[in-house]
């Protein structure tokens, strides 16, 4: 019985219909959750290769330096930030260790929580 019906539905054009939008939905949800974890994951690299460069104690007066530290210093919420972050080191070194700890420990915490809205939002 359930043939003849699918059959039925499928000559009158009202499961095609149906079946498209689902699979519209499918992979707009799909193309979300990779936009979502794409942001996520820029934000994570900012600040794994602003740590990195002031680590290697890096030329400042580049452009490019200065593109991804002020791109770290954007995404570090305020939460992470190297100056006034999660911990703060002092003495010999500490702007490194602040800027490892911190944009090391916000960087781990984009990815975590990019992760997880990558999981809720793709089917």
């Amino acid at each position: 019985m359930a043939d003849k019906a699918d059959t039925k539905a499928e000559a009158s054009g009202t499961s095609g219909a149906r079946g498209r939008g689902a699979r519209t939905v499918v992979r707009t949800r799909m193309v979300v959750a990779q936009v979502v974890w794409l942001l996520f994951l820029t934000a994570a690299l900012f600040l794994a290769v602003g740590a990195l460069l002031i680590a290697l104690d890096a030329n400042r007066d580049n452009e490019l330096v200065k593109f991804v530290l002020a791109g770290a210093d954007r995404v570090d919420l305020g939460i992470f930030s190297k100056d006034n972050g999660v911990k703060q080191f002092h003495g010999p070194d500490a702007e490194t260790k602040n800027a490892l700890f911190n944009w090391g420990l916000g960087a781990a915490a984009w990815l975590f929580v990019g992760r997880i809205l990558y999981r809720a939002i793709r089917p």
